[in-house]
This record gives C-alpha cells, sequence and structure tokens, in this order.
C-alpha cells in the first residue's frame, strides 16, 4: 500500500469535486466567484450527475422568514448554482442570497462599486441585467445597498436565511417586494 501526502489527498478531493461538479466548466476552473458580475459557471448540459456543488447545498433550505426556500428567478436564471434559487454553500464566499427584483438605480450604484451587472458577457453565458428582473444578490452588497439608500426590493420568501448572518431582518422588512 502505498502512502499519499496529505496535499496529494487534498488536490485529489479538489479534483474530484470539479470533475463531478456540474456548475462548473472549464471556464470556471481556478475562478472564485466573490460577486454577482464574475463569470458565471454554467451548469454543464453533458454532465448529467447530481455534482458535487449540489450535494453541498442545503437539502431544505429556509427563507429569512423561516418558512422553506421559494426559487428566485428563471429568466435569467439567477443563484450562485444557476438553478433558480438563492441557495447557498461552503463554496459561495459572496453569500448570494437576497432575491432582489432589480431597479435602475441599483445596477447603477453596483457599476460604480465595479459590479457591472448590466452588461451583456456572452462568452461567460452572462445575459447582463435589466430593472425589474429578479437575481440573487451578495448579502453585503445588498447591506451597502440600503446603508447609501439605493437598495432594491427583496423577495423575502426567495431570500436565504444565511443573508441575517450579513443583514438585519429589519433593514429587509423596510424594502420588501409587493406584486
Amino acid at each position: 500500500m502505498h502512502a499519499i501526502p496529505i496535499a496529494g489527498v487534498l488536490l485529489l478531493t479538489l479534483l474530484n469535486l470539479f470533475s463531478m461538479d456540474t456548475h462548473a466548466d472549464s471556464a470556471c476552473l481556478g475562478q472564485a466567484r466573490v460577486s454577482p458580475a464574475a463569470p458565471s459557471c454554467r451548469a454543464n448540459s453533458k454532465n448529467k450527475s447530481p455534482g458535487a456543488l449540489m450535494t453541498l447545498q442545503s437539502p431544505s433550505a429556509k427563507n429569512v422568514l423561516g418558512a422553506e426556500l421559494v426559487p428566485c428567478g428563471r429568466d435569467p436564471v439567477t443563484g450562485f448554482y444557476r438553478d433558480g434559487s438563492c441557495k447557498t454553500g461552503p463554496l459561495d464566499s459572496g453569500t448570494h442570497t437576497v432575491c432582489a427584483v432589480l431597479t435602475d438605480e441599483f445596477l447603477r450604484f453596483t457599476q460604480s462599486r465595479g459590479n457591472d451587472l448590466s452588461t451583456p458577457r456572452p462568452q461567460y453565458g452572462f445575459p447582463g441585467l435589466k430593472p425589474g428582473q429578479r437575481w440573487c444578490l451578495c448579502a453585503a452588497r445588498w447591506l451597502e445597498a440600503f446603508q447609501a439608500g439605493v437598495a432594491p426590493p427583496v423577495v423575502l420568501e426567495s431570500t436565504h436565511e444565511k443573508t441575517l448572518s450579513i443583514v438585519p431582518i429589519e433593514a429587509l422588512k423596510m424594502h420588501p417586494f409587493t406584486k
């Protein structure tokens, strides 16, 4: 039996994650997703396996109201896992958990902060976003926009409970999306 150094085991684990992962494709390897403007790592339609990233998600995610998490949006498909939901997991370092209905004011604000969500990036499968569309935002960016007075409305039923570790529930409830 051959001994494998711990660094080798870690490398094999990482390689296995990416090889089984339905969320990562060759454009995503080695890229950290730290904001919604980062190149989207679309699901690889050729790989039908459940995927390692999918298994890292909470099986029964809750929203900020304590109920089951409701999907955020599918046109365009949003979420860190690009499954339409603001689910999160250990690889989501940006905490893409706030389901917001985008406004022109917010889109200009986030662009001024270096995160251009409006410009299409077809090479990454990113369509560019428009006012009125739903998108899973980074909780810290939403809080920053709130503090600047430009926070977009929030779909509370579709906002993951992990958001509450960054944004107070009172702030979210001040900006509810109402149909």
